[in-house]
């Protein structure tokens, strides 16, 4: 696997690898969904983590400030500049009179500032590409890189190979972190496929005709995971799944056509590996995040009890179908950009980040989200045949989010 940026084989022993006491992490998101279990597994492990700093956009800063309180953290960053005096007055609340509250970075560069700070691992918990910086400073940094921010590694891939050594990355999402796991079982040479599972959403068989009148309300209402509104509709769309096809390509250098997606409602199997020998290796476990989070920060070493296990007294089943790439287009598209690579994935995840928002406020409806997204990759092109640059991503990234925009509200004043 030493072609991998997450390699499991790696970074197995070694005295940077496993400190004595507690590890220092640092948590970018940290009150998202994934940021908040993640301090719940540092609360129930203080043997074994202590986190140095936070980070978060700053629209809950109380939220933001009991975190820091509990975790007596050194840092708080926080995106929204404008948000530094109610900040600081939810620290003063939470701490003690005469104790000190911790520094405070602001602006839009204060989580990657933070993220290059002295640590041992980093967790990457923000939603969005506005996590690529991170990503950059803390591999730059020499960190280790607990991500969770997929997006981050998909707009910007070459630019993060070029940082990244092997095994530097620990993958954080459950799909990621089952193949992960089950790579262990096996060689690079011998890995035949990756199958990565997809719960199907909320809408799994409804046919593209019965999802035009989905309203928000209901795409929210995922079956399995409690995630924030932007994955969860992502999952509804299934972009969030060929956002994953993308990032286990970048991940464990597989190539695309030995990448398949599996529709399995009880999210039980993670992920699986089908090796060449006809083996299939499947990780499993009940919808749990943080049982992924805690490998992330923990590796290479198994935190006890991180979540929670299939009861096996019980009688349970389990079913697996095929994707339905008619009624949900996006992973078919995701396979597209994919193998354009370039700056077509970051066109691809902009343009869906603006659908999304457009959906969610009433501007366009759910069939129009992977429809406008497919409008914008299409205009867009071929990617340039020159060396991918941070500037390259911006520059498409702002062309996909406009482009975006300027057919939402195109489509919107049509139906008006």
């Amino acid at each position: 696997m030493t072609d991998s940026l997450a390699d499991p084989h790696l970074r197995l022993s070694g005295s940077h690898d496993l400190p004595d006491g507690p590890r220092d992490i640092v948590i970018l998101g940290s009150t998202g969904s994934i940021g908040t279990q993640a301090v719940d597994v540092v609360l129930s492990n203080p043997d074994r983590f202590r986190v140095i700093g936070l980070s978060a956009a700053g629209a809950r800063v109380g939220l933001l400030a009991g975190q820091a309180h509990r975790l007596q953290v050194r840092t708080v960053a926080v995106a929204r500049e404008d948000m530094v005096g109610q900040l600081r007055e939810a620290l003063r609340a939470e701490y003690g009179p005469g104790e000190p509250i911790p520094e405070v970075l602001a602006g839009p560069d204060a989580a990657t500032e933070l993220a290059a700070s002295e640590c041992h691992t980093v967790l990457n918990g923000i939603t969005g590409s506005i996590g690529l910086a991170p990503t950059l400073a803390a591999l730059k940094a020499g960190r280790m890189l607990a991500l969770a921010n997929k997006e981050s590694l998909i707009v910007g891939g070459p630019l993060v190979k070029a940082l990244a050594e092997p095994g530097q990355i620990v993958p954080v999402d459950s799909e990621h972190s089952a193949l992960f796991q089950a790579l262990m079982s096996g060689t690079h040479a011998e890995v035949r496929k990756l199958l990565v599972t997809a719960s199907g959403g909320p809408f799994r068989g409804r046919t593209k005709a019965e999802l035009s009148d989905v309203t928000p309300e209901e795409a929210l209402a995922h079956p399995t995971w409690d995630m924030g509104p932007v994955i969860t509709v992502n999952s509804a769309t299934l972009v969030n799944k060929g956002l994953e096809v993308i990032e286990a390509h970048l991940l464990y250098d597989v190539p695309f056509d030995r990448i398949e997606v599996v529709v399995h409602p009880q999210s039980a199997v993670h992920s699986m590996v089908e090796f060449m020998d006809g083996s299939t290796i499947a990780q499993c476990g009940p919808p749990d995040m943080r049982l992924p989070i805690a490998l992330g920060i923990g590796w290479p070493r198994r935190v006890p009890d991180a979540g929670p296990v299939f009861d096996w007294s019980r009688a349970m089943s389990w079913d697996f179908f095929p994707l339905d790439a008619e009624a949900f287009p996006a992973v078919p598209l995701a396979f597209q950009v994919g193998r354009s690579g370039g700056t077509a994935p970051a066109v691809y995840n902009a343009a869906n980040e603006e659908c999304v928002e457009a959906f969610l406020s009433g501007r366009l409806p759910f069939s129009g989200i992977v429809d406008t997204v497919a409008a914008v990759v299409e205009e867009h092109g071929p990617p340039r045949a020159t060396a991918l640059t941070l500037a390259d991503v911006l520059d498409a990234e702002t062309w996909a989010r406009t482009r975006a925009r300027e057919l939402a509200t195109a489509a919107a004043e049509a139906r008006a």
